[in-house]
């Protein structure tokens, strides 16, 4: 184990650099420290460990300031009491140790598969909403914007800027509440408004059997680029509407795969494992 003398000792540091092969082991060691402790201080951000922390830390300088002087009672002093707390601590913020574990497991996703994508999440969101509302017919307009902005029709309706989920969306739709009649504009991954007014298509063509909605959702795709879909209230059925083409009368197979054709792009690929390493996405 290396003393204060060792470290102030010149020919020490000279050692370490004796050959390429120790430096490069140093060179590992050092930044596994680090990598370590970097992590250790944001699972321990916020928590009463860190006040633990703070003291020792301050033992820690107070020993090698009184190894410094040569003050030898007082070092085997704080080496002392350093040996007992640790073993205190331990043992008064178990709970908040396992709770670092625990947020260390999360951030650190070797052992893991990779995280959901943001398009992935918001893909399988919408089949849950779909999957609930077909059956029970509750009818649904929702666009989502894409490289064109929606900004326009965004301002017609009423901001939440919420986080999407099936079970929201659901909760927007059914009959009779404050949100349900109008479109839900998606905005980045986010419920960006609810309630919003959309165009309507002048298309002759459209069947007499579509509505309001299915109009909306077709005008929409034809003066941008946003992916638009439709849950009938009349039947239950599904629609999309992309660059003016609609789609009608989907399954929820074939309401999937569309989806995944214009969401995830195909360049979209798994995290490496050196990125999951370091939490990352």
């Amino acid at each position: 184990m290396l003393n204060l003398n060792q470290l102030l000792d010149p020919q020490y540091w000279s050692s370490l650099l004796a050959s390429p092969w120790t430096a490069i082991v140093h060179l590992i060691d050092i930044t596994l420290v680090i990598y370590i402790t970097y992590n250790l201080s944001k699972s321990l951000a916020g928590t009463k460990i860190m006040t633990l922390i703070k003291g020792v830390f301050l033992f820690v300088l107070a020993q090698i300031a009184a190894s410094l002087l040569g003050l030898q009672t007082i070092s085997w002093l704080i080496n002392q009491i350093m040996s007992y707390a640790v073993i205190a601590g331990v043992v008064i913020f178990a709970p908040e140790f396992r709770a670092m574990l625990e947020k260390m497991g999360r951030t650190t996703q070797i052992f893991s598969g990779p995280a959901l994508s943001s398009e992935e999440a918001l893909i399988q969101s919408l089949i849950k909403s779909v999957k609930y509302m077909g059956p029970r017919k509750i009818g649904a307009l929702v666009a989502i914007e894409r490289a064109r902005t929606l900004h326009e029709y965004r301002a017609t309706g009423i901001s939440l800027n919420a986080d999407v989920s099936g079970e929201l969306l659901i909760n927007i739709f059914i009959p009779n509440t404050p949100l349900h009649d109008g479109a839900v504009i998606i905005k980045e991954n986010k419920v960006a408004v609810a309630s919003a007014y959309l165009p309507l298509s002048d298309s002759a063509g459209i069947s007499k059997e579509f509505g309001t909605r299915h109009r909306a959702a077709i005008g929409l795709s034809e003066v941008s680029d946003a992916l638009v879909f439709v849950v009938s209230e009349e039947t239950g059925s599904i629609s999309i509407a992309v660059n003016g083409n609609f789609r009608h009368d989907l399954s929820l197979e074939e309401f999937e795969v569309s989806l995944r054709s214009h969401l995830i792009s195909e360049h979209t690929r798994p995290a490496s494992w050196w990125k999951r390493l370091g939490g990352q996405r």
